[in-house]
């Protein structure tokens, strides 16, 4: 039974995660490597929460509880040892997750489960930095976590049944839906978002549209909730272009990025976290 879930690394998905782990009723530690960062982090769910509160999605004795049950930490080792369930969150890089597994792997509960939110890498690969392979796989949430309904569960090599259900337990208590796949890169979704948004980069390149014609466009001709640049610049374009990168490099040509959003991220247009990406948000309300 998951009862305690630590958190590691306080960015947009991280701090997600821990809002609606704690808001449904989970013990949940959010680690990073600074006290600014998980301090930051703190500050904008108290935002969410209040907005919750004012539309009417939240009561105050409901964020009152979520509140109580979440802690910081920076001290990842000291952490993971009253953990049951360990979720990663850093940066896409492997070398990063090895040093945080490696770490996990020293200092949990032989029987704690690890689960990584990538959403594009290898699970057995980031598994094989840990000597609990069976207890390992990707845990892929969406962007905003306490909107998005879903959570993509992708086994790796040596996943156990067991894994599957416990998570999948876990996935339930916090209300979410899921699908259990198996590992490839990309897994379901991340391939066919990146195709679409490279492609509408693509168009803009090619001067088919505006990004407001374009988004549009797929709005009510495909109805998708968000159009591709409104997407990637919640994503942030980086991230966006590193998935890319990854997926060319494993998938092939199809995935290669287009040289205009390759240019986006040159100039530091990164997304709604920088201020500008397609869009400028300098002067316009950022909604959650």
């Amino acid at each position: 039974m998951v009862e305690q879930i630590v958190v590691v690394g306080s960015g947009v998905m991280g701090r997600g995660i821990a809002y609606v782990a704690a808001h449904r009723g989970f013990q949940v530690t959010l680690v990073d490597i600074k006290e600014e960062y998980v301090e930051s982090a703190y500050r904008e769910l108290e935002r969410i929460a209040e907005k919750g509160i004012t539309r009417g999605k939240m009561s105050a004795n409901e964020v009152e509880g979520l509140f109580d049950r979440l802690h910081l930490s920076t001290d990842l080792a000291e952490a993971a040892q009253q953990a049951d369930l360990v979720i990663e969150a850093v940066p896409e890089q492997l070398s990063i997750k090895q040093q945080v597994f490696e770490t996990l792997e020293a200092n949990a509960r032989p029987d704690c489960y690890f689960a990584t939110n990538t959403s594009t890498m290898s699970p057995t690969e980031i598994a094989s930095f840990t000597n609990r392979a069976d207890r390992v796989m990707a845990m892929h949430f969406f962007n905003p976590v306490h909107l998005m309904p879903l959570i993509e569960l992708v086994r790796g090599l040596e996943t156990s049944d067991e894994t599957v259900a416990v998570l999948e337990q876990v996935a339930r208590k916090m209300q979410k839906e899921t699908v259990v796949i198996r590992e490839f890169p990309g897994f379901v979704t991340s391939r066919i978002s990146a195709l679409v948004g490279n492609e509408a980069f693509y168009m803009l390149q090619e001067g088919l549209g505006t990004p407001e014609e374009i988004d549009k466009a797929i709005k009510l001709g495909l109805n998708y909730p968000m159009g591709p640049f409104e997407l990637g610049d919640l994503v942030g374009l980086d991230t966006r272009l590193h998935n890319l990168k990854y997926l060319h490099e494993k998938l092939g040509e199809k995935y290669r990025p287009a040289p205009l959003l390759e240019q986006y991220v040159k100039a530091g247009r990164l997304g709604r976290k920088t201020g500008r990406g397609v869009y400028d948000y300098t002067n316009r309300e950022v909604t959650s």
